[in-house]
């Protein structure tokens, strides 16, 4: 990476740190996907529960292949055969130790927001899980909530429409169409401005593009 886009990175980094903790919040910054990765397990205590919801980037950083051949109790929906087996462990990882995910943006001052299909993943993120680990790369920074917000469903929304190979306008035409279709993955759109429980939600922001 270019040095100045890299110091850049880390200066912008620091400045959301800052509004995370202001938020309730803690913010790492991880300087590439091997360094994010070790950050992520010292979070993660041997001996707990995980699971996850719909990410690339712990895919990308190796963090789902560390906690399932580690030391954890691991709730994985990848695996589930049915739609019983699935909704069974999505209900356990609800009430799991650690949730793993994303954001579709954050803000310079700590806001993140997403946009959510089944809401199983918005809504581990709003409750459930004694704690969140969201790994998070800078390329999903972005200046305001309504930038956010426009990041989640016009870039974030059609390519992963496009991924799972949905029927929807946005996957047809790369552009967010504000649709009422039957597989939109836009049907709840989260704003966490704030957490109750003081440090539960944990970003780690790594100075790579990760995601969408």
């Amino acid at each position: 990476m270019d040095p100045n886009r890299r110091k850049r990175n880390e200066m912008a980094a620091q400045r959301v740190i800052k509004g995370l903790e202001s938020r309730n919040m803690e913010g790492y910054y991880a300087e590439s996907k091997e360094e994010a990765l070790k950050k992520a397990l010292e979070l993660i205590p041997e001996g707990s529960s995980v699971g996850w919801g719909g990410s690339m980037s712990i895919k990308e950083m190796g963090l789902l292949d560390a906690v399932c051949s580690g030391n954890y109790t691991v709730y994985n929906r990848d695996i589930c055969k049915t739609p019983e087996e699935k909704r069974q462990t999505q209900l356990q990882i609800f009430t799991s130790d650690y949730f793993l995910c994303s954001t579709n943006a954050i803000t310079e001052d700590g806001v993140l927001v997403n946009v959510d299909g089944t809401a199983n993943r918005v809504s581990c993120i709003c409750w459930g899980p004694a704690n969140v680990v969201m790994i998070v790369g800078m390329n999903k920074l972005v200046k305001s909530v309504e930038d956010a917000v426009s990041r989640a469903r016009y870039e974030a929304a059609p390519i992963n429409a496009q991924r799972f190979g949905l029927d929807t306008p946005c996957s047809k035409t790369g552009v967010c169409a504000n649709c009422k279709s039957p597989d939109t993955v836009c049907c709840q759109v989260l704003v966490t401005r704030y957490s109750k429980e003081k440090g539960r939600i944990k970003v780690i922001l790594v100075n790579d593009e990760m995601g969408f």
